[in-house]
């Protein structure tokens, strides 16, 4: 492996490995010594990575817009055209203007030939029947999820019937044809998932969750995968 194929390798497991990554689980990750993690390291930050984080401590990347631009395979660009794309299709208008915004600026990091391969992609994603019409506003959602925040809502069922339920928001999931909050009831006592378009009268509460979210959605999604094995369709909250 060349010097910068191993100083790329080195990037990208500081951005994929829990922060702050430790010399020995960077090691691990990329094949290398601890000796030549410290070393590679500081030598990213020579170019001008800012890398928080000493020895024993372990390491966190913070920015890397002074480096030279990213490179990708062939296929991580068609992977990321079709990703990006299927966002714009079937996401929120915020969160579809966000993705069409950061498919212009990868463009305007890659090198020409890998930009002129993104700009005219073989693969794209296209959706004729859109999702139902969102009812409420996802980007609130999406930032008490972050925050961990409780929020209560007034909910209508596949007969029309409203209840007014108050849950932890965990994920925000396209499930089959309609975007659905996965989230923890506290009306049911038990997960549920809520289409979107079925709500209204969204309020971000006082109460917080934190810090489970991610202990609970790992217990929620272990669920439905056991649900797949069964063959059952994950359902919208009844």
């Amino acid at each position: 492996m060349s010097r910068t194929d191993r100083l790329f390798q080195l990037m990208q497991a500081l951005r994929d490995l829990p922060s702050p990554a430790t010399a020995q689980a960077l090691a691990q990750e990329t094949g290398v010594s601890e000796r030549t993690i410290y070393r590679d390291i500081d030598t990213l930050r020579g170019l001008g990575a800012v890398i928080d984080g000493e020895a024993g401590f372990g390491f966190t990347l913070v920015e890397d817009a002074t480096l030279p631009p990213l490179g990708f395979v062939p296929e991580e660009i068609e992977a990321l055209v079709v990703g990006l794309k299927e966002v714009m299709e079937v996401a929120d208008p915020s969160l579809a203007n966000a993705a069409k915004s950061a498919l212009t600026k990868l463009k305007s990091r890659l090198p020409e030939a890998q930009a002129h391969r993104l700009k005219h992609a073989v693969l794209t994603a296209k959706r004729f029947h859109k999702p139902p019409e969102i009812s409420i506003d996802a980007g609130v959602l999406r930032q008490a999820a972050w925050e961990e925040r409780t929020v209560a809502f007034d909910y209508g069922d596949a007969k029309g019937q409203r209840t007014t339920r108050e849950v932890d928001p965990l994920a925000i999931v396209f499930m089959q044809s309609a975007h659905c909050l996965m989230a923890y009831c506290h009306l049911r006592k038990d997960f549920r998932a809520f289409r979107l378009d079925r709500m209204i009268n969204l309020d971000v509460t006082n109460g917080s969750f934190r810090p489970r979210r991610i202990p609970m959605l790992r217990e929620y999604k272990a669920r439905l995968d056991a649900e797949e094995k069964q063959s059952a369709i994950p359902r919208a909250s009844d």
